[in-house]
């Protein structure tokens, strides 16, 4: 699974640039970033495989730019300065199970009356809106969003979601992973361990060279250049005075006779 977490000091411009692999991202960081004018640059609908998106403290004044992902499971929009517009999200993250809006402007149970369309949304943090302070808070929303089964962290009967069903989320990204392990993903990750595998192969290769020249050398260490040929030389020397001696003597004893 593939995550990109962005710091402050990388605009968004420049990640729009940077992520060539952008259709393979799962997990998007920017939190503490800047938006423009109420738009994440560089955040596109080309990002289509995004199921985790988290803009905590950009400048967002509303989700009307945020472009369509289906796939999108978590949003993440806490301390923002949302305060309407939410009728987006139906049509742009039709698949969302779980939304943090906590730290935005929402006064009213209007304002999130149309995240009813989505269907899917199992988790919904309104921490510290004005919302919150309403009589009776909790009963009303469960009441308008029946889907719900979880609100700030707890459920209907006041019981605390497992570590506010967030790590759950988690988890299941990594099943899901998991169950894809053999299918090939491009990614950035990707090219760099190719290319370290080819530099291992190639490192192999070389050490193979290496190796037989090192043979090679240890055989020429023990017979010098040229000491061949003159121990064959001198062989041929031994043979032909050992015959000069043999003639030698067969000259002697045909005298005698």
């Amino acid at each position: 699974m593939q995550c990109i977490c962005v710091t402050p000091r990388l605009s968004f411009t420049r990640l729009y640039i940077a992520v060539r692999a952008r259709t393979h991202v799962k997990e998007l960081v920017l939190d503490n970033c800047r938006s423009n004018e109420g738009k994440i640059e560089g955040l596109t609908d080309e990002f289509e495989e995004l199921e985790f998106l988290s803009t905590i403290n950009v400048g967002l004044t509303s989700v009307a730019n945020l472009p369509k992902l289906n796939k999108l499971k978590k949003l993440e929009l806490s301390d923002n300065r949302i305060s309407g517009g939410l009728e987006v999200l139906a049509e742009k993250c039709p698949n969302l199970t779980h939304l943090n809006l906590s730290g935005n402007k929402i006064k009213d149970l209007s304002t999130i009356e149309p995240l009813k369309k989505l269907e899917s949304l199992k988790s919904l943090d309104l921490f510290n809106c004005e919302v919150t302070n309403l009589n009776d808070y909790r009963e009303n929303v469960f009441k308008l969003l029946p889907q719900l089964t979880y609100l700030d962290g707890y459920d209907k009967e006041d019981k605390e979601a497992p570590d506010s069903d967030a790590e759950a989320y988690v988890e299941g990204l990594d099943d899901d992973e998991d169950a894809e392990d053999g299918m090939f993903v491009k990614s950035l990750t990707d090219t760099v361990l190719q290319d370290r595998e080819l530099r291992s192969s190639n490192s192999f290769v070389i050490d193979l060279i290496l190796s037989e020249e090192g043979e090679e050398e240890e055989y020429d260490e023990d017979a010098a250049p040229g000491d061949e040929d003159e121990e064959e030389g001198e062989e041929d020397d031994e043979e032909e005075g050992e015959e000069e001696e043999e003639e030698d003597i067969s000259g002697e004893v045909n005298a005698g006779i």
